[in-house]
């Protein structure tokens, strides 16, 4: 789901279509774990939302999330059909991207309602920075995909607007709050960074490879840098320290 703009660096320009680029083995390989890395995180949200919505304090707030959900998994069931069309197999895709995910998330079990909401605002956004950075660097076809995905489904101004009156009825709920998205942020860039040292093709096309304008090593830096930097941003705008 989409919050607010990264700062991503300078658009490269179009690359080409799926069909050109994907000629290129490494390049339709990176493109598989992107859009599977992409499809476990989204089928994952919408598992997430909806066992949230159980501990929602009233019914709006219950609709609100489940339409979150209905909607992370629009997402997913775009990204699966997407495989199906270039041949490949979801399941098989997605495969190698349970484990670190689901690492991620057992570190990050919310134990409350209000962190439950920062971890959907806050860490979710993290993920939604990384693809938009890797977007500009992908096909037309691929990236108009990787960005339809990430449109926003509603949940970051929900968000905002239930903890901003947590924090106005109980200011103590601010420095607890403020703590774990601290604690988001650090889990969310391990898993990441881990991600990218595992599958050599994804991290072939962040630091450049063969007909890929990519990133080089100074670059990832920048992009991780620029990452914290909008989740420093995301913060304030919830009213918390970062």
């Amino acid at each position: 789901m989409e919050t607010q703009e990264s700062g991503a660096g300078n658009p490269i320009g179009s690359i080409g279509d799926w069909t050109a680029c994907a000629a290129d083995p490494g390049y339709r390989a990176a493109v598989l774990d992107l859009l599977g890395a992409l499809a476990y995180g989204e089928l994952s949200a919408f598992e997430r939302l909806a066992e949230d919505a159980k501990f929602a304090p009233g019914l709006a707030d219950k609709a609100a999330l489940a339409r979150m959900a209905s909607a992370e998994f629009q997402h997913y069931q775009l990204l699966h059909d997407r495989l199906v069309e270039v041949g490949a197999d979801p399941t098989e895709v997605m495969s190698p991207f349970v484990e670190p995910l689901e690492s991620f998330h057992r570190m990050t079990a919310p134990s409350d309602w209000l962190e439950g909401l920062v971890k959907a605002y806050v860490g979710d956004a993290i993920a939604t920075d990384f693809y938009r950075e890797v977007a500009v660097r992908l096909d037309d076809d691929t990236r108009e995909l990787v960005l339809r995905v990430m449109a926003d489904t509603g949940h970051a101004q929900f968000a905002v607007d239930r903890v901003r009156q947590a924090i106005e009825a109980d200011g103590r709920v601010g420095g607890r709050l403020a703590l774990w998205g601290r604690r988001l942020m650090g889990e969310a860039l391990s898993q990441a960074q881990r991600v990218v040292a595992q599958r050599d093709a994804l991290s072939n096309l962040l630091v450049g490879g063969a007909h890929v304008q990519g990133f080089d090593l100074v670059e990832v830096g920048k992009m991780f840098n620029r990452i914290t930097e909008a989740h420093t941003k995301r913060m304030a705008v919830l009213g918390l320290a970062s």
